[in-house]
């Protein structure tokens, strides 16, 4: 059974720092690529950051030069490091895992919050 657990958010003052995590199991985690995706109330899900099975990264235009991506496929994790945060990247952020050219094998995290607020 494949599962990818969400862990590190929480509530962050504007400016602040955070780290969200993904443990990955069921599959096989190097030959996956990897993606962070948030939605906030009322807008659609949007690609925040995604990281190849060959390391190779790609950030949304929203939270370039602000947010890292980073795996290590020996624990099967995959983490999100985010700076200089603002009330607008208040969202659900998901992990998500998936074959490139392979739709089957495209799977979901429950997500979890981050709020940005003083």
């Amino acid at each position: 059974q494949v599962q990818l657990v969400e862990s590190g958010g929480g509530l962050v003052q504007p400016g602040g720092s955070l780290r969200v995590s993904c443990a990955a199991s069921g599959i096989i985690f190097s030959i996956f690529d990897m993606g962070w995706y948030r939605q906030a109330p009322g807008k659609q899900r949007e690609l925040v950051a995604a990281i190849t099975r060959g390391g190779s990264t790609n950030y949304g235009d929203s939270v370039k030069g602000r947010i890292t991506i980073s795996r290590d496929n020996a624990k099967k994790m995959v983490y999100l490091q985010m700076y200089s945060l603002k009330p607008e990247d208040t969202a659900v952020y998901y992990c998500n895992a998936r074959r490139e050219r392979l739709p089957d094998y495209d799977y979901w995290g429950q997500g979890t919050q981050v709020t940005v607020s003083s």
